[in-house]
């Protein structure tokens, strides 16, 4: 068993990520035990308020345990880029919380685009919408928008070069121009709340996936059935969430020493997401120098 500590309940304005997502899925994971001692802990699990987050790991690195993430990985590209380089220098692994690339659609979805399905991809069209709940104080572009960005990186595996975005604090719209002139367009925000959507859940998460030989068309929130109750109407997935994926790559990490999200990916989408508010502030396109 991997021992976890939990360390934080705090997130953007009024998330607790952790127990709301990450402490139920270590205890019902089968790989993990949760301790409350941080000295017989092998990793942590950090949701600390945004402006403590990479102080908080950079500790817990120097520490010499795994870190699980919790979204964004750190304030700044700045940040993000340290606890990489102190990472790689105590050999310890940090997975950031992005989730949502692990469901099983997109999964099913970069696996089609990979083996030529819909040919050479030329578009991405994505919709990342949640209902109700309360408002990020940060705006969304910082409180949302890294997940579809890190989703479309996973489904072209092709770097950002040019940010065009347009939109306020609850709705923006990012236009990103990637390597060999692939181009995507991530709709990302909050609406009010809807009917049969619990209060910051995902209204529409959804892909549209455009190639020189097809069309893929992705529905992100399935496989789920729609539950009503009494108390409401929620979709609940009919297999393994995208959290429970989540920790079977930082099990897998863990023991391998090797895991399929790292800080690189929190510094890729950490790099757009400040683009794109550069692009915001002086309504221009922001280009991004060759990584």
């Amino acid at each position: 068993m991997i021992t976890v500590y939990l360390e934080g309940t705090a997130g953007i304005g009024s998330q607790d990520h952790q127990n709301a997502m990450y402490r139920p899925a270590f205890e019902a994971h089968p790989d993990f035990q949760l301790v409350d001692d941080l000295a017989k802990a092998e990793v942590v699990s950090v949701a600390v308020p945004l402006d403590e987050r990479a102080e908080a790991i950079g500790r817990v690195i120097r520490a010499g345990k795994h870190v699980l993430a919790d979204k964004p990985m750190a304030a700044t590209l700045a940040d993000c880029e340290d606890i990489a380089r102190l990472a790689d220098e105590h050999g310890v692994l940090v997975v950031p919380a992005h989730h949502p690339r692990l469901g099983a659609a997109l999964r099913s979805a970069a696996a089609a685009v990979r083996g030529g399905r819909v040919g050479l991809p030329w578009n991405v069209q994505c919709d990342f919408l949640a209902a109700g709940g309360d408002p990020a104080p940060t705006g969304e572009l910082v409180n949302l928008a890294l997940y579809p960005i890190d989703a479309v990186h996973a489904l072209l595996g092709l770097e950002v070069r040019r940010v065009h975005a347009v939109g306020g604090a609850d709705l923006v719209t990012l236009l990103l121009d990637h390597d060999h002139g692939v181009t995507s367009t991530i709709l990302c925000g909050r609406t009010t709340g809807l009917g049969g959507v619990r209060p910051s859940g995902l209204a529409v998460h959804r892909y549209r996936i455009s190639g020189s030989h097809g069309v893929l068309a992705v529905d992100a929130t399935k496989p789920a059935v729609r539950v009503r109750t009494a108390t409401g109407t929620n979709g609940v997935w009919t297999g393994p969430n995208t959290v429970d994926a989540l920790l079977d790559v930082l099990s897998a990490g863990v023991r391998t020493g090797r895991a399929e999200l790292g800080a690189a990916d929190a510094i890729r989408a950490q790099r757009v997401v400040e683009a794109a508010q550069r692009s915001l502030d002086s309504g221009q396109p922001t280009t991004l120098e060759g990584r």
